[in-house]
């Protein structure tokens, strides 16, 4: 009687195989590659300049919203693409009675949803980059600001 793998097996064994490769070559740059840390090595890389400043700093959130904002048009633009080239062969167009008005409504209704998004975004606010009045939040607290005030004096020093 012959054993058979399955497919299941086949995609097991490709996985302890890649992770047995993985393995060796991680343990053989260990034994060959060699390890003289000195400060200029461990210290962080900027751009070949010397780090200034506390790393910890917080960026501002309009520079990930207008990221994503990006974003979405971006994949918006990769899904216009097809849509074009297939929905505009007009050997299709002329086979098919209705297929250019199901394609035209049917990526309208795209389009109008992220422009739906896009006026949503722009009547929150959340597209202007200085916006005119901040909400800055007040913290309650029962500790006195003095003692903040000499904690972050202690620290700033050092």
């Amino acid at each position: 009687m012959q054993a058979q793998v399955s497919d299941f097996g086949n995609v097991l064994l490709y996985l302890i195989g890649g992770g047995a490769f993985l393995g060796l070559i991680i343990l053989v740059n260990k034994i060959l590659a060699p390890y003289r840390p000195n400060p200029e090595k461990l210290s962080v890389y900027e751009c070949g300049e010397d780090p200034v400043g506390n790393a910890n700093i917080q960026f501002n959130v309009r520079f990930y919203v207008i990221g994503l904002v990006f974003l979405i048009f971006d994949v918006e633009i990769l899904f216009l693409f097809p849509w074009v080239t297939v929905f505009a062969d007009p050997k299709l167009i002329s086979e098919i009675s209705g297929w250019g008005i199901f394609a035209l409504i049917e990526m309208s209704i795209f389009v109008l949803i992220l422009l739906i998004g896009l006026i949503y975004l722009w009547i929150k606010g959340d597209l202007e980059w200085i916006k005119p009045n901040p909400i800055i939040p007040e913290r309650v607290s029962r500790v006195p600001d003095t003692i903040y005030e000499e904690i972050n004096q202690r620290y700033a020093t050092k």
